[in-house]
């Protein structure tokens, strides 16, 4: 799927000329509502494309390439549905549990003093790799070419770093 944009429109989006932005997002709208039809549970397609396209008008600046804009705003449609398909398996998670057993939970700063206490106890190349993953929301691809690591590299490398900080985080 391509998006066939005027380049002048998108040259003058990226200088922050309102009315051009405007345009692109407006005629990328469709292609995008597509593509996260494919990639996104149904009842979140169009807030992925949403939160897709305030992310585009936000960071559109930023994009060093004009040539890689399709794939780059693409990448932020599937980036996004990922993020909503996990929200979704957390919420599901939470209703099962609070079934089962009562949920309780540790006061906020507790929790973000033991989450940090594990990272800083992580060896870097592993913290580096869950903060890559979990904060910045990479995909495993972006993970390997950014630190010159094969996909199974990167998968392997996470999976001990995250059992590292379980084990620290049970202890």
């Amino acid at each position: 799927m391509e998006l066939s944009l005027h380049t002048g429109d998108l040259e003058a989006a990226q200088r922050g000329d309102r009315p051009a932005l405007e345009r692109v997002l407006g005629h990328s709208r469709q292609n995008l509502r597509r593509y996260a039809e494919y990639h996104c549970v149904i009842n979140d397609v169009e807030d992925a494309v949403q939160e897709s396209l305030l992310q585009v008008s936000r960071k559109l600046r930023d994009l060093r390439q004009l040539e890689c804009f399709t794939s780059w705003v693409f990448r932020i449609v599937k980036r996004e549905c990922n993020r909503l398909k996990r929200a979704m398996r957390l919420v599901t998670g939470e209703e099962i549990a609070e079934c089962i057993l009562p949920i309780v939970y540790p006061e906020p700063m507790d929790w973000r003093r033991d989450v940090a206490a594990a990272l800083e106890s992580l060896p870097a190349h592993y913290r580096e790799i869950i903060l890559l993953r979990d904060l910045e929301g990479l995909t495993i691809e972006e993970m390997a070419q950014q630190l010159g690591l094969t996909r199974q590299a990167v998968k392997s490398r996470l999976h001990r770093a995250r059992l590292l900080a379980r084990e620290y985080l049970d202890a």
